[in-house]
């Protein structure tokens, strides 16, 4: 009887292991979706910003060289050269694809450590 009763707490205790190793590998599952999830909003505010800046370019390269251009700062609009905003938003567009190639290559890694998760998990 003895036997049988050590047995069963051993049993218990290797399934209380095991449902605590499984519930370790869901919580690490469950975080990197929840990253995923955050890399796509991230990346959807960048790709907005991204078509916004480019048609911004379109419009400046279709302004004359004498033509008045305005920046809007806080409630005000402030006269700014063509050249010049021309040149800042190249760089904004420079800057946000970049962002979006970073954002691209995490959203690899992440999908690669959900796969390995996922099947860590079955």
């Amino acid at each position: 009887m003895a036997s049988s009763s050590s047995s069963s707490s051993s049993s218990s205790s290797a399934s209380r292991e095991l449902q605590k190793d499984f519930d370790a590998k869901a919580n690490d599952l469950s975080k990197i979706q929840k990253d995923i999830s955050k890399n796509h909003q991230v990346r959807k505010k960048y790709t907005i910003q991204l078509g916004e800046n480019e048609l911004v370019l379109k419009e400046l390269d279709l302004l004359n060289d004498d033509a008045n251009v305005y920046k809007l700062i806080g409630p005000v609009l402030v006269k700014q050269d063509l050249a010049e905003a021309n040149a800042n938003v190249r760089k904004r567009i420079e800057y946000i694809s970049a962002e979006l190639k970073r954002l691209d290559s995490t959203l690899q890694d992440l999908e690669g450590k959900q796969s390995i998760k996922k099947e860590a998990v079955k």
